[in-house]
């Protein structure tokens, strides 16, 4: 783990340096800062990073105007250092394709844990490439967890790591109700605690992937007062291929 390639993105050089310290600190020696957007998308068309720290509001481009664009190069964790505490902000650094939302000011140790958490998800599932394959075909979407692709009715679909390991753990599962709590101590692998929006965004953006209607699921259902199952179409079975 401590050889990935890191990148830090935020216009306050006072965090980037302190980041960049305890990083270090820790054992990470492949770091990239940058203090502006722009500069920060050129390095991610030239080079693969397996982790982005990436500050919301920063002169020109704002990281959530950037965001789309670092996912089109990679599907590695975004977390978003931000000021802003709303839940509107939070939801809109993950509809973006962030995959967690840290806000200042903060603990940088906590940062680091919440960074190594990410990480580990990432790279077990870049592992998966080496294992046999295993396909789950479900109604008009299929699932390689080997190749780590989401394929919809013949078309790759892209897929932050977070949504995917989110759907492929309800592929392993289908036709079980699990709430807000367990999917995010399986798949997150962390206790939750008062904020849930996490889990509901994830399940929003496998839906808009997966679903015909995301307002009206087929697949990926809500069991009021429940949690949420995958349903298997009738006759099919979701073993792998």
């Amino acid at each position: 783990m401590k050889n990935v390639n890191i990148l830090i993105v935020d216009d306050e050089r006072a965090i980037v340096d302190i980041m960049e310290t305890v990083l270090r600190k820790e054992g990470f020696s492949h770091i990239d800062t940058f203090f502006d957007g722009e500069s920060a998308l050129a390095s991610c068309e030239r080079k693969r990073y397996d982790i982005v720290l990436l500050d919301v509001t920063m002169p020109g481009r704002s990281g959530l105007d950037i965001c789309p664009f670092i996912r089109r190069t990679t599907d590695a964790p975004i977390l978003f250092l931000t000021a802003r505490t709303s839940d509107f902000d939070k939801l809109s650094g993950f509809a973006v394709g962030g995959d967690d939302y840290i806000t200042k000011p903060f603990n940088p140790l906590e940062v680091v844990a919440r960074m190594q958490a990410q990480l580990r998800r990432y790279l077990q599932s870049r592992q998966q490439n080496h294992q046999p394959s295993r396909i789950f075909k479900i109604g008009r979407f299929q699932l390689d967890a080997s190749e780590a692709t989401l394929t919809v009715e013949g078309r790759v679909s892209p897929c932050p790591a977070l949504v995917f390991q989110l759907l492929l753990f309800f592929c392993e599962h289908p036709n079980r109700i699990f709430s807000k709590s367990e999917l995010y101590e399986r798949v997150w692998g962390e206790e939750m605690y008062s904020d849930d929006n996490t889990v509901m965004v994830h399940i929003h953006r496998i839906r808009e992937r997966i679903e015909r209607d995301p307002s009206k699921p087929q697949y990926l259902v809500n069991v009021r007062g429940m949690g949420y199952k995958l349903i298997l179409p009738q006759g099919e079975d979701s073993g792998d291929s």
